[in-house]
This record gives structure tokens, C-alpha cells and sequence, in this order.
């Protein structure tokens, strides 16, 4: 069966980003990649994945500047009312308005498998109020930054289903269970 899991790293004090979209943050901690919660080993469940626009325009830029390829071998949707430039290698697809339109297509490509909502926080949302976000699971880091892009801007009610430790992240697992009244 698929999910749609919004698969993220988080600060302590919940924020995906700081204030100027920089994950610098991130890249700083001591990780072990084949250890739980693993960037690869999810990876190897996923069919599709879809990120907002903010998150392609990031995750482009970084790519030039690192002079890496594109990472994914799955469809990828970027959901944004805003005309962006591709990127070579990449299965691409555009898409824009309610995320409920998109998700269909989504698990079809996912054949099986599960759908990664890659970010943000704010997209993560809207499938999560249209009842279509299945797990959050999130990789916390000891670091605060005070300000910057929420993990979830929504009130939502999770059921923590597994907690673990990776090296400087506590990973964790939620059920969403839907809007907290």
C-alpha cells in the first residue's frame, strides 16, 4: 500500500530552514548514513516525490554549486504557480493549485511504492489538512536557530509510532491522526 510520508530533518526548536533558506545547519552534523533512519534506506521504498518551489530552487542551486547530478531516479512533481527552469537527467513534472489534483498522479507513478513529500513544511500541510500525509518522519537535531522555516505550520495531532538515535539525531516516526480541534 502506498504512503505519502513527508520524510525531513528538523532543529530541535522545529525549523527546516533559517530565514534565508540555508540548510548549512544540517550538513554540520555527525550522521551515520547506513544507520537508522537513513537518507538511502528510505529512498529504497519511495516511486515518486514531490517538493514545493521553494525546495526545487534550493535543491537546483545547490546541485550547480556542488556540481552533482540530479539524485533521483523516481518522477518528481514541483508543485509552484511559477514558470522554473529544468534540470538535465531529471524526470520532472509541473504542476500547480490544489494538492489533492496531483496526488492521484503521484501514487499511479509511485506503483507500489511510497510517495516522499520532500518539502517544505508548508506543502507537507496541505496534503496533510487534505488528508492525504500518512507518517511524518523526522531526523531532529541538537540545534536551535529561533527563526526561519517551520517543520509543520498547521496544528496537527501525530502518534509517535518509533523513536531511534542516529549519531546527533533523534529520529522519530508520527501517524498523522489529522487537525488538532
Amino acid at each position: 500500500m502506498t504512503r505519502t510520508i513527508f520524510y525531513t530533518a528538523t532543529t530541535l526548536d522545529g525549523y527546516l530552514a533559517d530565514e534565508n533558506d540555508s540548510l548549512e545547519w544540517l550538513f554540520v552534523q555527525d550522521i551515520d548514513h547506513a544507520g537508522p533512519n537513513s537518507h538511502d534506506a528510505f529512498m529504497a521504498g519511495v516511486g515518486a516525490l514531490v517538493m514545493g518551489r521553494t525546495t526545487y530552487k534550493w535543491l537546483r542551486r545547490h546541485l550547480e554549486t556542488a556540481g552533482e547530478q540530479w539524485p533521483y531516479a523516481v518522477p518528481a512533481w514541483v508543485l509552484s504557480h511559477a514558470e522554473l527552469p529544468g534540470i538535465d537527467g531529471a524526470d520532472l513534472r509541473w504542476a500547480q493549485g490544489d494538492v489533492r489534483d496531483v496526488h492521484a498522479a503521484l501514487v499511479e507513478a509511485a506503483g507500489g511504492k511510497d510517495v516522499w513529500v520532500v518539502g517544505g513544511g508548508d506543502l507537507a500541510a496541505q496534503f496533510a489538512d487534505a488528508g492525504l500525509l500518512d507518517q511524518l518522519v523526522v531526523s531532529i537535531a541538537g540545534v536551535t536557530l529561533g527563526t526561519g522555516r517551520p517543520l509543520f505550520p498547521r496544528r496537527f495531532a501525530l502518534e509517535l509510532t518509533e523513536v531511534t538515535r542516529n549519531r546527533s539525531f533523534v529520529c522519530a516516526t508520527y501517524d498523522v491522526k489529522g487537525p488538532l480541534t
